[in-house]
C-alpha cells in the first residue's frame, strides 16, 4: 500500500527491550514552533496540506516517527495550536500517551497553552516536557519560570529549531519520560481504533489512520465500523509507512479496508472486532471533574462531549449526592466503561472539565443510591457502589410505535437536508395530527429535534451540522445564511433554520445578517 502519512524510509532494527510502541503528542499556542521542532526531530514536515504551508500554520492533525537514543521508536501526532482547532486537538490528543508542549521563549505561556494542558490533564496524560522554543530568538528564563509554574515538576528545556540547541537534552528528556511508561502493548482484548483520518488512495481504496487503542489487527481481519453499523475487511495493515502483518495496541496504524466507500466512515468512527462488545449509546453516566474556577454544571446545561476522536452535544443531568453525572447525548458516541472524557462548553468553547466513563449504557435516571450489599463487578463504580435508580426515578421512555419509528427512519435518510413534516407525513401514509403526536414522542425519546415550525432533523445529522456552523464561525469570526448556505452546500432555507435554532439554543447570537458564537 502507498504510503498513508509519508514518504517510505528503512527503520534499523529495535533493541527487544525497546519496542514497546508510545504515542507524544504536541501541545501549545498558535506560532509557539510545534510543527518546526518535529521537524527538526524527525527530519518530517507534518503540515502536508498546501494551505497550511501557504499560511505557515497547523490546520489538521499530523504525524511523524521520532527515534530515541535508545532505539524506542515513538509515534508523534503534531496539533494544531489555534484556537478555532481545539476540537482537532483533542481528537489528535486521544491515545496519546506523554505530551511535548512547545512555549515560545518571546511569548510565554498563552491561552491556547492553557486550555491545551486542561485537555491533557482530563485525558489522564500526566508524562511529558516542556519545550522552550524560539530560545534563539528571545531569553527563555521568563517562559521557562511561567512553564514551571503551570506544570511542576515536568521537564523544562530550552530549545531553537532553527540551529539545533538544546535538540538533545531535548531527546534526552523525552527519553527519560518515555522510560516510565509501560504504553498499551498489555491492553489485549478486541481490536479497538478510533479514526482520526480517513482518505482514499487511488488504485488503493478506503484508508484509515488512528492508535490501537487495545488489541490486535491483522491483515484479512473483519472488523465492525461503529456507529456506523458497517463490515470491512482489513486488506493490509501499515505501521510508520511500513507495511506489517499486524499491529498491536500503542501503535499508529494504517489500515486499508475493503467493502466501505471513503464516505462510509470518518474521522471519529471506531474500527473494532465484531465480537468486541462495544455498542453506540445515547446515555452515558460519569464521573466528572471541572477545571479550576469552573462551577459545576446546572441540570440540563448543553456541552460538548469529546470521546476518542468523536464528539457530541450533550445535556448534563447531576445525580444526586453524588459526582456522577449523566450525560444525555444527542449523537451517539462509542464508549467502553473506564474510557477518558473531555467537556467542553460549546459557545464560547472553552475546556471546562473531563472525565471518566462509568456506565456506557446506563438506564435514563437523575438519582444514585449506594448499594448496601458488595457489588459485583458488572456496574462497580469508583464511589465503591453500585449504580442504580433511586426511590423517584425518572419513567423509561416511552416504547415507540411503528409509526414513529418510520418517520425516525425517514429522517435518518434524509440526512442533512430532511424533507418537511407535511411530506414527511405523507412519506409515511400518515395524517398531519398524527404526524405530529408522533414527531412529540421522538422528540421526547431523543430520536429528532424540532429545529423550525415544520422541520425536524435527526439529531446526528443536526449534531454535524452544528459542528460545521460553529467551526465556520472559529475560522471566519461569524457566519451569515449565504456563508452557511455555501459551507454545506445546502440551500438558502436549511442554511436559515438552521441558525435561527443555533440562535434559540444559545449557540450563537445574531447582529444584523451575521451570527456570531455567544460570549459567556
Amino acid at each position: 500500500m502507498p504510503s498513508a502519512e509519508g514518504n517510505h524510509r528503512a527503520q534499523p532494527a529495535e533493541p527487544a527491550a525497546s519496542r514497546e510502541p508510545l504515542t507524544l503528542g504536541t501541545a501549545g499556542h498558535i506560532d509557539h514552533g510545534k510543527t518546526a521542532l518535529i521537524r527538526a526531530l524527525t527530519g518530517r514536515d507534518t503540515d502536508r496540506l498546501p494551505e497550511e504551508q501557504a499560511r505557515g500554520m497547523s490546520i489538521e492533525l499530523g504525524y511523524a516517527q521520532l527515534e530515541l537514543a535508545s532505539g524506542r521508536r515513538v509515534s508523534v501526532v503534531d496539533v494544531p495550536g489555534h484556537e478555532r482547532f481545539v476540537r482537532t486537538m483533542v481528537a489528535g490528543a486521544t491515545g496519546i500517551d506523554l505530551f511535548l508542549l512547545c512555549v515560545a521563549a518571546d511569548d510565554g505561556v498563552m491561552p491556547q497553552t492553557r486550555e491545551h494542558v486542561a485537555v491533557l490533564r482530563q485525558l489522564g496524560v500526566e508524562r511529558g516536557v516542556v519545550a522552550i522554543t524560539k530560545s534563539d530568538v528571545a531569553d527563555p528564563a521568563r517562559a521557562a519560570a511561567e512553564a514551571r509554574e503551570l506544570l511542576p515538576g515536568v521537564a523544562t528545556v530550552a530549545v531553537s529549531a532553527r540551529d539545533g540547541q538544546g535538540l538533545d537534552e531535548l531527546r534526552a528528556e523525552l527519553e527519560a519520560a518515555a522510560a516510565g511508561l509501560p504504553g498499551r502493548a498489555d491492553r489485549t482484548g478486541p481490536a479497538c481504533l478510533h479514526v482520526d483520518r480517513s482518505f482514499s488512495l487511488h488504485g488503493i481504496g478506503t484508508v484509515v489512520t488512528g492508535t490501537l487503542w487495545s488489541g490486535r489487527v491483522t491483515r484479512g481481519d473483519q472488523v465492525a465500523i461503529l456507529p456506523r453499523g458497517k463490515t470491512a475487511r482489513v486488506r493490509s495493515v501499515e505501521v510508520h509507512d511500513e507495511q506489517v502483518d499486524g499491529a498491536s495496541a500503542g501503535q499508529r496504524v494504517a489500515l486499508n479496508l475493503a467493502g466501505v466507500g471513503r464516505d462510509e466512515v470518518a474521522r471519529g468512527d471506531v474500527v473494532t472486532s465484531p465480537d468486541s462488545g462495544l455498542q453506540p449509546t445515547w446515555l452515558i453516566d460519569a464521573t466528572v471533574e471541572f477545571e479550576p474556577g469552573q462551577e459545576p454544571l446546572a441540570r440540563g446545561t448543553r456541552v460538548q462531549v469529546h470521546h476518542g476522536t468523536r464528539e457530541a452535544p450533550a445535556r448534563v443531568v447531576p445525580l444526586e449526592d453524588s459526582e456522577l453525572v449523566q450525560l444525555r447525548l444527542e449523537a451517539q458516541l462509542v464508549p467502553a466503561a473506564g474510557d477518558r472524557l473531555v467537556l467542553r462548553r460549546i459557545a464560547p468553547p472553552d475546556t471546562i472539565g473531563g472525565g471518566e466513563v462509568v456506565d456506557a449504557h446506563p438506564r435514563k435516571h437523575s438519582r444514585i443510591e449506594q448499594n448496601p450489599q458488595p457489588p459485583s463487578e458488572k456496574g462497580q463504580t469508583p464511589l465503591g457502589g453500585r449504580l442504580r435508580v433511586g426511590p423517584e426515578p425518572e419513567p423509561d421512555p416511552e416504547p415507540l410505535p411503528a409509526g414513529a419509528l418510520q418517520l425516525a427512519e425517514l429522517l435518518a435518510a434524509d440526512g442533512f437536508e430532511p424533507r418537511a413534516d407535511g411530506d414527511l407525513a405523507a412519506s409515511a401514509e400518515l395524517d398531519l395530527r398524527e404526524a405530529a403526536r408522533l414527531l412529540e414522542q421522538l422528540e421526547r425519546a431523543g430520536r429528532a429535534v424540532r429545529v423550525a415550525r415544520n422541520l425536524h432533523y435527526s439529531p446526528e445529522a443536526l449534531a454535524e451540522l452544528e459542528r460545521r456552523v460553529v467551526e465556520l464561525c472559529e475560522r471566519d469570526g461569524s457566519a451569515t445564511i449565504a456563508a452557511v448556505r455555501d459551507e454545506l452546500g445546502t440551500s438558502r432555507r436549511y442554511a436559515q433554520a438552521l441558525l435561527e435554532h443555533l440562535d434559540a439554543e444559545k449557540v450563537t447570537l445574531r447582529r444584523g445578517d451575521e451570527h456570531v458564537l455567544r460570549r459567556r
